[in-house]
């Protein structure tokens, strides 16, 4: 669920500026699952740009006030939110901690990384919403280290059913900054990319395991 179609609208105006997402319909991508997407988001880009990092930060952070009040504890999934995450956690004054999508093998063996208390009240930063499935993984271990997760804060979803269904079997709340079709709007009012190829990114969204770019 998107906070609002302004700040929808608004943060796929910066990502595409910044090329965080590229809509390519005539010349498709590769995912590492072998799909293949007209679209490629990469949010860790906006990192290297501060006017645009400190927008995303200050935009997640006012709706994580709106929605929880100021929790314990920020949590960055690793590695795409880490430095996001930790960014709206100074901009809120509130420790932080990341989460690896599976405990270290030495050391300490800690797949929560940070200083985290039994109990303590957190609200878990990502940058990108796909399946959803390696976002719920740190969900879980959250709450294996007894902490109190009250929902996650994303810059981007794809908006795929199957995301929002894992996300509803978990019982975990999930807002985003923008989504796939505010971005295609936006796309489309900014001559990014033109009607048919919007119908065409519509047609993957729908079904992207089958899409087939010819």
């Amino acid at each position: 669920m998107i906070f609002n179609k302004d700040t929808a609208k608004k943060t796929a105006e910066v990502l595409l500026q910044i090329n965080a997402i590229k809509l390519q319909p005539n010349d498709p991508f590769t995912w590492a699952s072998g799909w293949k997407s007209p679209i490629y988001c990469d949010n860790r880009i906006v990192l290297s740009f501060p006017p645009i990092r400190n927008y995303i930060r200050a935009a997640i952070a006012r709706n994580i006030e709106d929605l929880y009040g100021k929790p314990d504890v920020i949590a960055g999934v690793a590695t795409g939110a880490i430095g996001i995450g930790a960014l709206v956690a100074e901009y809120l004054n509130l420790p932080f901690v990341y989460v690896r999508p599976e405990a270290k093998k030495h050391g300490r063996q800690n797949q929560v990384e940070g200083f985290l208390e039994k109990g303590q009240t957190v609200v878990v930063v990502e940058d990108l919403i796909s399946t959803g499935m390696s976002s719920l993984n740190a969900v879980k271990a959250l709450n294996e280290a007894e902490a109190n997760v009250k929902g996650m804060v994303a810059i981007f979803s794809y908006g795929f059913d199957v995301a929002k269904k894992n996300f509803e079997n978990a019982n975990v709340e999930l807002h985003t900054l923008g989504d796939y079709e505010n971005l295609l709007e936006q796309a489309v009012d900014t001559f990014y990319i033109s009607k048919e190829q919007q119908d065409i990114l519509a047609q993957w969204n729908a079904n992207p395991s089958k899409w087939n770019a010819n």
